[in-house]
């Protein structure tokens, strides 16, 4: 088993996208990933999307582009359902990878700019631990900056 925390560095390689801020969040289905310019397009007569993230610990702005797996409602964290735009890609947390949807969202507003949802830790042997945040990354960080004090 691997345990994680509340919080932790996360990897969407083939997007780009390395050593994001996310939320571990049980209580949420799917993940979300903040997404702005959201705009679809067709290429070898397939669905793709085309979208921009920009993560606040991350200097850069990123343009990605990728096909579309499904279109969902979600629930949002209003409770107002909503219908998004869902990926499929590579996931990585410590030295482990695979496959996981993310939902595509405007998440300006919210603390983390992306969401590892329930769905994408089932079956991977992933423990959580709610009072402890980046177990898995940022090693070079001393022990009492990765856990939470009261």
């Amino acid at each position: 088993m691997l345990v994680i925390g509340w919080q932790e560095r996360v990897g969407l390689p083939l997007l780009g996208l390395g050593s994001l801020r996310a939320k571990i969040d049980t209580g949420a289905r799917t993940s979300a990933l903040h997404a702005t310019e959201i705009e679809t397009f067709v290429r070898d007569d397939a669905q793709w999307v085309r979208f921009h993230t920009r993560f606040d610990d991350d200097a850069r702005d990123t343009d990605v582009e990728c096909p579309v797996h499904d279109q969902r409602d979600i629930t949002n964290t209003s409770g107002v359902p909503e219908t998004r735009i869902v990926i499929r890609t590579r996931f990585r947390i410590a030295r482990r990878a695979w496959s996981i949807d993310l939902s595509l969202t405007e998440r300006t507003e919210m603390s983390f700019r992306m969401i590892v949802g329930r769905s994408a830790l089932s079956r991977h042997g992933i423990v959580v631990d709610p009072g402890r945040h980046y177990l898995t990354s940022n090693a070079d960080l001393p022990k009492s900056t990765r856990r939470n004090r009261s």
